[in-house]
């Protein structure tokens, strides 16, 4: 195989970056209908990664979602975020009851190809994994996701949900969002999901909920 068609078969930074927002975006989704926040009727069934994804079919929220996370894929491009964390709380009384963290690591290492300075350190233009391999990652945390939920314990009241993003302090953070502090549950388990790597970008999801 020649270099120019390893490069073709290899993902991009920018690709990379595109993927994790997708992972995101039929993750949480995925999350959203399993845990019952919106009525199932709300949702529509979407092939997507090889699996079908139900996925919301609100207005607001595919809006929503649109605009988070397209500035993270941005930022992602940037090497600017820590996290983005997915929190569930008790409409009436604000309580978080459960929150997702999908923590971001950058794979910086020089056998990478080409290179772009970002700061002091090098951010992989070019990564080492082809798309169907990262697919096939990506693939399996969903199918775990969807298996996770299944033995959390059950969301028996109102509830609705916000997306926060740890993001580094020299981000220009756009004007309709507001800055928050961390957020945490009292008396909290922690599950631990599989890992996926796109070679340039590292995901690691973790789910937090409620000890009752």
């Amino acid at each position: 195989m020649t270099e120019q068609q390893q490069k073709t078969k290899s993902i991009t930074l920018k690709g990379s970056a595109e993927l994790v927002r997708e992972y995101l975006l039929y993750g949480i989704n995925n999350i959203l209908y399993q845990r019952g926040i919106y009525p199932p009727e709300t949702f529509e069934p979407l092939e997507h990664f090889g699996l079908c994804i139900l996925m919301s079919v609100d207005p607001k929220i595919k809006e929503f979602f649109k605009n988070v996370l397209g500035q993270v894929q941005e930022w992602l491009v940037l090497k600017k975020i820590q996290k983005i964390t997915l929190v569930i709380s008790n409409v009436n009384t604000k309580e978080v009851l459960e929150k997702w963290d999908f923590n971001v690591e950058y794979e910086i290492t020089p056998m990478n190809g080409n290179v772009k300075e970002e700061g002091t350190q090098k951010l992989p233009e070019v990564g080492t994994k082809d798309l169907k391999t990262i697919q096939k990652e990506i693939r399996e945390v969903i199918r775990q996701i969807t298996g996770t939920v299944s033995f959390l314990p059950l969301l028996d009241c109102l509830c609705t949900f916000d997306i926060l993003i740890y993001a580094k302090p020299d981000c220009e953070i756009p004007s309709e969002w507001d800055e928050t502090s961390p957020v945490f549950i009292a008396n909290s388990q922690e599950v631990q999901l599989r890992t996926f790597s796109t070679s340039i970008h590292k995901m690691e999801t973790i789910v937090s909920y409620k000890n009752t």
